[in-house]
């Protein structure tokens, strides 16, 4: 486990969301991306039994959406301890990231699990 400030969490996180194909974050719109310590109990219940989640996506995915844009923003959620825990270096904890952000950001475009391993973010 690699030890890092919840302030150079953030940083990384920006800096990973800087680094997102720039068509990819032209499409996003009203999208909270955000910080948190662990997962909720009913954040786990959601993903695969024994799996470690490091992040979430939840909204409308782009293709799914009828008319305009949703009152409430879409949010992409980076559960900073799993992500710790599973590195050993900063640098991985730079490519987890930067991996977890893009997964979540698929999810926003409606990519799903097959499409994401193919590009190499699941």
């Amino acid at each position: 486990m690699i030890h890092l400030s919840r302030r150079e969490f953030i940083r990384l996180v920006r800096q990973a969301y800087r680094r997102v194909p720039p068509a990819m974050r032209e499409a996003m719109h009203n999208v909270d991306i955000v910080v948190e310590e662990r997962p909720r109990p009913e954040d786990l219940d959601l993903a695969d039994a024994g799996a470690t989640l490091f992040g979430m996506y939840t909204g409308v995915p782009l293709p799914e959406r009828e008319g305009g844009e949703p009152l409430l923003p879409d949010r992409i959620v980076l559960y900073r301890r799993p992500i710790l825990e599973s590195c050993s270096t900063r640098a991985e904890a730079v490519r987890e990231i930067r991996v977890t952000l893009l997964h979540e950001v698929g999810h926003y475009l409606g990519m799903n699990e097959e499409d994401l391993d193919r590009l190499g973010y699941g």
